[in-house]
Order: C-alpha cells, then structure tokens, then sequence
C-alpha cells in the first residue's frame, strides 16, 4: 500500500476527511426530505381543499390551512439546513483526492464534476432561499386571507428545483460511486488493495 497515501489517512481519517464520517451526504438528505416534504404538502393543500378535518376516526386533524403550515415549516427548515449542506460539501470537496483517469457515465472527468457540483450546490442554495421568500410573501401578505395559500407558479417552480435536484443528486453519486471521493472501500478497491486489511 501506498505510505504516503497511509500517512495521509492517519492525519485525516479513512475517508480523507478530519472526521470519520462525512457529514455532506447526510444534510443532503436532510435537505432533500424537508424540500419535498414542503412543495409535497403545498401540491396536497392546493389540489385537494379540506374544509373540515379528515382521518377523525384516528383523531388525526388534516385541514388545508395545516397542510400548507406543513409546507412552509418544512420550506422554513430547508432553507436554513440548506446553508450547512453547502458549506460542508464545498469544504469536504476541498479535500477530495479523486481516482485519476476515470471518466463518469456522463462523460466528465473529477474536476469537472467537483466544479458542477458545487456550482449547483450553491445555485440550488440560492433557489431555495429564494422560494423561501416567495412563499413567505404569500403565506403573510398576498394570500393571507385566501382559502390556497400557494400560487400555481410556486408550485411550478418547486418541481423544477426536484429535476435540478436529481441532476445535482446524480453528480453527487458520480463523486462517490465513479471517483471514489471521499468513500475509503472504492479508493482502495481502485488502488488492487482489499479494504479489509486497513
């Protein structure tokens, strides 16, 4: 195995990171769920108006103004942890020591698949916070006293962050599954060693 290689593991951690495991991955999800959990319950409250509560024999209470609360605290939620993805992936990225001569199903090298990561990382960021705004708006000013608290072109907007989403999703697993970045197993698996044995 490759001393130096070892050297750097002892001072970082297994995973080429100063902790042992990376935290990028696991607000993403974080983020990912709260996002569509949020526009999910928007969709809900504005397709299917309850004026009384539903679900009574499980004394669970669903009214359209709950469905849209749902939304916006999850919206609320997401644009906050949202801020912690970004800065956790854009650091864990900094330290990333991709495989060399690989190229993903996409047909990009590492670099340039660290570059449209992080550039979507942020723009989705922006994104976000933006719908944030928006929907505060209309949930406190434009359509505060409406029955559907959303607009239609909200609405719209939210299914267009997902397909970003799943592009931004896709370029993460290319990071991990094709370059190895940041995934111990698949660095060593690459390199003829057996993971087995560090």
């Amino acid at each position: 195995m490759n001393p130096d290689l070892l050297n750097q593991w002892h001072i970082l951690g297994p995973n080429g990171l100063p902790y042992p495991v990376p935290i990028h991955p696991n607000l993403v999800h974080l983020t990912l769920g709260l996002f569509i959990v949020s526009i999910a319950f928007d969709i809900v409250g504005a397709l299917f108006p309850l004026d009384k509560a539903a679900f009574k024999y499980l004394a669970i209470p669903v009214t359209r103004s709950a469905l849209f609360d749902v939304g916006w605290y999850n919206l609320l939620a997401s644009a906050v942890i949202t801020f912690f993805t970004v800065m956790a992936g854009l650091f864990e990225v900094s330290l990333a020591v991709p495989l060399a001569d690989v190229t993903s199903a996409w047909g990009f090298h590492a670099l340039e698949t660290m570059i449209l990561h992080g550039v979507g990382g942020v723009l989705i960021l922006t994104l976000i916070v933006a719908m944030t705004v928006w929907r505060g708006f209309q949930r406190y000013r434009w359509r505060k006293d409406m029955a559907r608290q959303v607009q239609w072109g909200y609405l719209a907007a939210g299914l267009l962050i997902f397909a970003l989403m799943f592009v931004q999703g896709t370029l993460g697993a290319h990071l991990g599954g094709e370059f190895g970045v940041h995934v111990t197993a698949d660095q060593l698996l690459h390199m003829g060693e057996s993971p087995n044995q560090l």
